[in-house]
């Protein structure tokens, strides 16, 4: 388990993210969830040493992060950032070896290409892994960049907004995947991510964020619910229950709408 307990984190005067704390089980997908400009990519930042925080402290396996080894870390601990650009040209199972450096310093043995083939085929790109990247979608390329993180198999998976600019499929995709590593392989997958619906459908947790601060954090239905959403977001919510999982329907000012909702009924899409 990952624990944060009174992260904060300032510049100048301004506080991004302030006396923070949450919990990140293994064998658990968690989200964090917020509107623009709430701290929820600073706040993932903090907990793998990516930026030094002010004030508070993160557990992981019980051991306070500032004493983690780097390289011990990165064996334990995987993060994706919102961007991923490289200059240099890469195949897809080029990039996806990387994932296992940490491991290898780059001497890959027999057991490091079944893994790699194993990440993979867990996002279905087996049959375009010789492509190079600049030959691939968007979705693409963001399913190449997930299994280099699948392949550096580790116990905990952070993720920045690992659904940025793709449709629906690859999202779904991508969430099956990252439920399936946290379910059946006992990790704990992290992920910001701005679609609530995707959250709501495909976590186990929920960290709610608003200026800096966690108003909620729980499990799904504890923080999934109208009045913290209305209050987070500042806009009206109906949350419906739908096959066992909580969806969102919010509107906009009715004279703007004219009532209307909006749902993003792609997160109901082949969830098992």
């Amino acid at each position: 388990m990952i624990k944060l307990t009174g992260l904060s984190k300032s510049y100048g005067q301004q506080f991004v993210v302030k006396d923070a704390s949450a919990l990140f089980p293994k064998g658990e997908v968690t989200s964090i969830i917020g509107p623009n400009g709430a701290g929820k990519s600073t706040l993932l930042s903090m907990a793998s040493r990516l930026t030094e925080s002010d004030a508070g402290e993160v557990l992981i396996a019980d051991k306070p992060l500032s004493q983690w080894d780097s390289k011990d870390l990165a064996k334990r601990l995987a993060v994706l950032r919102q961007s991923n650009n490289i200059n240099m040209r890469f195949s897809i199972r080029e990039l996806v070896a990387f994932g296992r450096f940490p491991h290898t310093q780059g001497r890959l043995n027999e057991e490091d290409n079944r893994i790699i083939d194993e990440a993979l085929a867990h996002l279905g790109i087996s049959d375009i892994q010789h492509k190079y990247l600049d030959e691939l979608s968007g979705g693409q390329r963001q399913m190449a960049f997930i299994a280099m993180v699948v392949a550096q198999n580790t116990d905990y998976i952070f993720l920045d907004e690992p659904l940025n600019n793709l449709d629906i499929r690859h999202s779904v995709d991508i969430m099956t995947t990252l439920r399936r590593l946290a379910h059946e392989f006992n990790k704990a997958v992290v992920i910001v991510i701005h679609d609530i619906n995707f959250g709501s459908c495909y976590s186990d947790n929920i960290v709610a964020m608003k200026k800096g601060e966690v108003v909620a954090s729980g499990k799904v239905h504890e923080v999934i619910q109208t009045s913290i959403m209305e209050a987070m977001y500042e806009i009206p919510f109906d949350i419906k229950e739908i096959d066992g999982h909580r969806i969102c329907l919010y509107y906009g000012s009715p004279s703007i709408t004219g009532e209307r909702s909006r749902s993003c009924d792609g997160a109901l899409a082949n969830v098992s």
